[in-house]
């Protein structure tokens, strides 16, 4: 009740007047014309996890596509508290099948030439925190997934919700073990990591085996109000090649500056 309280009154507070289901509804639409091959969705679809809440989350889901070309992985928001953990897995479970029918992380999708690695760094945390975890078991599973992908020439696009690196958030909000993930990723590498968490456009990079590897995070998709780097958007890339030479462009779309309500290409992603 305490984690769920704070929530709460964060989101009367705050949030609740920062974000429009309406303009969300609009970001999906313009993304669903662009036609692309398949969505990623970095997670915090709910709010304080209580149990109403996950069939609303995954009937908004449903509206962005087939399970098959949607790929969900969890946030803070998501797994909010242990109670619903169960629930979280359960109604979540078609957007996580891996390839081979599992629903368990990491998974693994290959879509074409690439390879789609999703990780859970949501778990449930004690009132006004927000931190992450991936655990070893799900660091050495990941590592094993990468290295076989990479071997076969996959372009390998790692899916999480919290900033994969030590320093990609605030005291209290990072993933704590980061520092695991970063040495999976020295040692083994990948050639794109997309996340969430922080709600703005961030572009960083994490040290590879043979080149940086681009680490971006997302804005949030339903935030009317903020900064440019904060409002409303989306991400849409372009990948071709193999993991020897992987070519990936990325732009950004979303809520045209000046507040003006249509949503527009915003530019490119500096990778």
């Amino acid at each position: 009740m305490g984690k769920r309280l704070t929530g709460y009154l964060n989101w009367t507070r705050g949030r609740a007047h920062v974000h429009d289901m309406d303009l969300l509804a609009a970001l999906v639409a313009d993304m669903k014309a662009q036609k692309p091959d398949h969505i990623a969705m970095t997670g915090d679809i709910l709010n304080i996890g209580l149990k109403a809440e996950y069939p609303l989350a995954k009937q908004w889901l449903e509206t962005l596509g087939e399970p098959r070309d949607v790929s969900f992985v969890p946030g803070n928001h998501d797994a909010y508290v242990k109670g619903t953990m169960g629930d979280l897995a359960s109604t979540f479970a078609p957007w996580t099948k891996s390839d081979a029918g599992e629903s368990a992380y990491p998974y693994l999708r290959l879509r074409g030439n690439v390879a789609l690695i999703g990780l859970s760094s949501g778990v449930p945390t004690a009132p006004f925190v927000a931190s992450g975890r991936l655990g070893q078991r799900q660091c050495d599973a990941a590592a094993k997934l990468l290295a076989e992908t990479g071997r076969a020439g996959h372009i390998r696009i790692v899916l999480i919700h919290h900033p994969p690196q030590r320093d990609g958030a605030s005291f209290g909000r990072a993933l704590s073990d980061a520092d695991a993930f970063e040495a999976v990723i020295r040692r083994i590498g990948a050639e794109l990591i997309l996340h969430g968490h922080n709600h703005r456009l961030m572009v960083n990079h994490m040290e590879g085996p043979e080149r940086p590897v681009p680490v971006v995070g997302v804005g949030s998709a339903s935030a009317l109000r903020g900064t440019a780097s904060h409002r409303a958007s989306y991400h849409l890339f372009e990948i071709e090649g193999d993991s020897k030479a992987p070519r990936i462009k990325g732009r950004v779309r979303g809520i045209a500056p000046f507040g003006r309500p249509e949503i527009v290409d915003l530019g490119a992603i500096g990778l």
